[in-house]
């Protein structure tokens, strides 16, 4: 199984904090299949806004997400 993960960002509240100004605008970089190819495209956003101090990029670890060996993942535990 690949290891699986996300970049996005955009532009936050606060410089420090993870709350997004507007969530219909964050910015979804991609899901890339190990973690090296996702720091290069993590790196490449977040250098585009180096002089933005409230745009922020993440690296979200989409594999930790999921577990395989479990009758239900975490992700079917948090379904309304």
């Amino acid at each position: 199984m690949a290891k699986l993960h996300l970049v996005f960002g955009g532009e936050l509240k606060t410089p420090g904090g993870t709350t997004f100004v507007d969530t219909d605008k964050i910015d979804i970089v991609g899901i890339f299949p190990d973690y090296d190819s996702a720091h290069k495209a993590w790196k490449t956003a977040a250098q585009r806004t180096v002089d933005d101090a409230h745009t922020r990029y993440f690296i979200a670890h989409l594999h930790r997400l999921i577990d395989e060996s479990r009758e239900a993942s975490r992700t079917d535990e948090l379904r309304d």
